[in-house]
């Protein structure tokens, strides 16, 4: 990069380290480096470490071997250590966030809030500790029978590249405040968060209690097989999430799983249609690209108000505009790598294949500063239907599909009839249609003129085949607990 970008008059930097963080210190990576680059620039960032099988065993054994004395550290300590971390995360913020602008390509004023997010959840985590009680069960005269919560161990978290350094910030606190320790997989599209985050909170806790171990599948792969791993979670794919279960169930390990989504936005004649378009907007995570498992990428709307809601999202989605993620002016970033932005075109071409109508976007930005990064302008389609691919099929990318429904009961079958589940969001005044077709998506975690926004301690999590866990929530705690029963015959 010829000059490093600044943000509040802070300059970008990059880690000092570029190899595997695991018991208090940094290794060299038996799996040896692979460059990583950056989406907006084509930048070569530098040399990243690519673990493989015996970096995760040496990793393992570090982890393992700090569980045996974390495991009877007081609550309160490990409270407070969490609570140390988020005012590190807070005092560098703007950072971190720049770090992540240049290396997963989103824009820096919401990577900044991303760091913020991460810091509330750690504090929330921090401040439940104590909570993770368990209960007396009479048995009569003489006995005294009880249960305790117990941590697991060794606990492998893989997370995604569209929230870098708000996953892989915010994701260990659950696992680290019950008492485990944690190995912490970053996405292999975008370490460098991942990196620096483990300089700056170096010594907050024991050697080997928090680790970073950055690779492709050969890693993520032995975390799953390693024995002393007994707890997997992953933010990603289906694909993925099927892959990671299977090879768990070989070993009967407690897997987590938060997967994609195709989720549906439901705009009934009566809701207030300035807010609906606000919100079909909102829901589409232009700022991310799309780029969002919770994203309302399609637009089921009514036939008595379709063609006025469609006019004002086609107007409300010019406000998109691809631009340097490192300036905090930019309103919309870059895809984060090749391989995705090739996907995403090849599914703006199958949907205008189809018949779909392609009403906006769909090509490369026309501003020729631009042309070394992957950036697509905000797409939107009319006209879909779900015999249609790009109707069925998670993009991850900024392409909308809208859809015109007029029999509630059909509406609800087509909303429902993809393999996921994990989020809908539904536009009406009344009471009673806001219950109804609540109770009818098959989504975990439902907006009402409202989409795409996380409200934590609400649980995130989704049905079917987006995902088995919920998180940001005290469940996510408790999931990283065994439960143990004691009879005492006295």
């Amino acid at each position: 990069m010829n000059e490093a970008p600044r943000i509040d008059g802070r300059t970008l930097q990059l880690p000092r380290n570029r190899g595997l963080y695991y018991g208090g210190a940094w290794h060299e990576p038996h799996g040896g480096y692979v460059d990583t680059y950056s989406p907006s620039t084509g930048a070569n960032l530098g040399p990243t470490a690519d673990a493989d099988a015996a970096d995760v065993a040496a990793a393992v054994e570090a982890a393992r071997a700090a569980f045996k004395e974390w495991r009877r550290v007081a609550p309160s300590v490990r409270g407070d250590a969490l609570r140390e971390v988020a005012a590190v995360l807070r005092a560098n913020k703007e950072e971190l966030a720049l770090l992540d602008a240049v290396d997963c390509g989103n824009p820096v004023k919401a990577l900044m809030r991303d760091v913020d997010i991460a810091a509330q959840l750690v504090e929330y985590f921090a401040g439940l500790v104590y909570e993770l009680r368990g209960a007396t069960i009479p048995m009569g005269e003489g006995v005294v029978n009880m249960t305790v919560r117990e941590p697991f161990g060794v606990c492998a978290r893989i997370v995604a590249y569209n929230h870098p350094i708000m996953f892989t910030a915010s994701r260990f606190a659950a696992p680290v405040g019950a008492g485990n320790t944690v190995i912490m997989k970053p996405p292999v599209q975008a370490p460098l968060s991942a990196y620096r985050l483990a300089e700056l909170i170096d010594g907050i806790f024991p050697p080997g209690v928090f680790n970073v171990l950055s690779g492709g599948q050969a890693c993520g792969e032995a975390l799953v097989a390693h024995p002393k791993v007994p707890r997997i979670t992953l933010i990603g794919s289906i694909p993925t999430g099927r892959a990671i279960a299977r090879a768990a169930a070989e070993q009967l390990k407690h897997v987590s799983l938060e997967l994609g989504g195709k989720n549906a936005l439901i705009i009934y004649p009566d809701a207030d249609i300035d807010r609906a378009i606000a919100g079909a907007v909102k829901g589409m995570a232009f700022t991310w690209c799309g780029q969002a498992c919770s994203s309302t990428t399609r637009l089921f709307l009514h036939e008595d108000i379709h063609d006025r809601v469609l006019e004002g999202v086609l107007e409300g989605v010019k406000a998109y505009v691809p631009g340097d993620p490192t300036d905090p002016a930019t309103t919309m970033g870059a895809i984060v790598s090749k391989a995705q932005y090739e996907k995403i075109m090849s599914y703006v071409e199958l949907g205008q294949a189809e018949g779909a109508r392609l009403l906006a976007g769909g090509k490369r930005p026309a501003e020729g500063s631009l042309d070394d990064g992957y950036f697509i302008e905000p797409t939107v389609f009319g006209d879909v239907t779900m015999d249609m691919r790009i109707a069925r099929e998670e993009i991850f990318g900024p392409v909308l599909s809208v859809l015109r429904w007029r029999d509630e009961d059909r509406m609800f079958d087509d909303v429902n009839s993809v393999e996921y589940g994990l989020a809908a969001g539904i536009y009406t005044q009344n009471l009673a249609t806001a219950h109804t077709a609540a109770s009818r998506v098959e989504a975990g975690y439902v907006w009402v003129n409202n989409a795409v926004s996380h409200f934590f301690p609400a649980p995130f999590g989704g049905f079917k085949q987006s995902g088995n866990n919920k998180e940001e929530c005290f469940e996510e705690l408790v999931s990283y607990t065994q439960t143990k029963n004691v009879y005492i015959t006295l």
